[in-house]
This record gives structure tokens, sequence and C-alpha cells, in this order.
């Protein structure tokens, strides 16, 4: 859930992995994997999917 509160806050994906120190490559799987659980397309479907929830 970290990843979507970075990229609620505006983040690049970029800033993200550098934030977590991972790879650009790492995050994008991550991400992917994300919204494959919460059955959304994209990252920023994901954040909104969270944000309902009161998650983030």
């Amino acid at each position: 859930m970290r990843i979507l509160q970075l990229v609620s806050e505006g983040c690049t994906m970029a800033q993200v992995a550098r934030r977590m120190e991972v790879s650009d490559r790492t995050l994008r799987r991550k991400v992917r994997s994300i919204c494959e659980r919460v059955d959304v397309e994209t990252p920023i479907e994901a954040v909104v999917w969270a944000v309902r929830r009161r998650i983030i």
C-alpha cells in the first residue's frame, strides 16, 4: 500500500522507485500485481480503489 500512497501524493513511478529503493522494473511488476489483485487496469484506479475503502 506504500506504493499507492506515494502515487496518490503525486509521485511519478520513477520517484516511487527511488523512494522505495527498487528498480523501475521491480516497481512496475509490483504495481501490475496490485492492479491484478484488486481487479483494476491502471495504478490510478488502484489508488481510487484504496481511497474508497479507506486503506490510504
